[in-house]
């Protein structure tokens, strides 16, 4: 029997993937995947052979092999919500790097640079948002969760993906975020949010960074708010050496996560093993 993806079936999708309580960058992100595969099928039926195609039509784009893995899962669990499981295909092998790559990797200096330009700039908002992931951890979708009262806590609590985790933030970071709602007359609820006093979008987040990137002259390719939670991570795990610690401060369930967070850059890498001095 023939199928094909009706707008019904991405829509009762969205609902079930809400009623299972994902994040709604989450189910974002699924459906963005699932529209991208049906535009590519046209008046194609939807069959593993469609998707096998698929797959090598995002190689021949040079996608990278990560990437096409997780459009394959949306679609995967896409299939299998419509009990099409004759639809399902395996995911690319690839072996995982032990670095990252030295030109999409955030240094200190360059979020440095980032942050003293936002203030300098005027932009307080960007600046303590900036900082105010990079000093937690936390993920860009979970920045609601600083509120006026979890600031005069000291800690915040996130509810996320069924997972309810406590975040301490640092004593220098509550003083700043608390100035900065007194100045906003905003002594409740949120704290970064629009001049209307709704919730900052991540779309609009991610284009006040890619600003910034050309006010301070830092690559654009490496600025984006979730380079800033890999960044806390290899900051935390240099110091502490706690990787267990770090997986529950990030609210990962698996510490295989995490690691992905500590690959050092390739630079790093030819230093560790320059010193190894096995060349004669």
């Amino acid at each position: 029997m023939e199928r094909s993806i009706s707008e019904n079936h991405i829509q009762e999708y969205a609902h079930f993937l809400t009623c299972e309580e994902k994040c709604q960058s989450t189910v974002e992100k699924y459906l963005r995947d699932i529209h991208a595969f049906r535009r590519w099928l046209g008046e194609r039926p939807a069959a593993k052979e469609a998707v096998i195609a698929w797959k090598a039509y995002l190689l021949e784009k040079h996608y990278a092999p990560a990437t096409i893995n997780s459009m394959l899962a949306a679609l995967n669990a896409f299939f299998h919500f419509m009990n099409w499981e004759d639809c399902r295909v395996k995911s690319l092998r690839f072996q995982r790097k032990v670095f990252r790559e030295q030109a999409l990797e955030l240094s200190r200096e360059d979020y440095e640079r980032l942050v003293n330009t936002a203030y300098a700039l005027g932009k307080e908002r960007l600046g303590l948002l900036m900082e105010t992931i990079c000093a937690t951890g936390i993920r860009v979708s979970e920045l609601r969760y600083i509120t006026a009262e979890a600031v005069r806590q000291g800690r915040a609590e996130i509810s996320l993906k069924g997972k309810i985790r406590v975040i301490l933030l640092p004593g220098k970071l509550c003083r700043k975020l608390w100035k900065y709602a007194r100045q906003q007359k905003n002594t409740s609820g949120e704290v970064f949010v629009t001049k209307r006093g709704g919730s900052l979008s991540r779309k609009q987040i991610w284009s006040e960074m890619k600003w910034l990137c050309q006010k301070a002259d830092v690559d654009a390719k490496k600025v984006f708010p979730h380079n800033l939670r890999h960044l806390f991570a290899r900051t935390f795990y240099r110091t502490y050496k706690d990787i267990a610690k770090l997986a529950d401060v990030l609210g990962h369930s698996s510490i295989e996560t995490t690691r992905i967070y500590l690959r050092t850059s390739g630079q790093e890498h030819r230093r560790q093993i320059n010193r190894l001095r096995l060349v004669l």
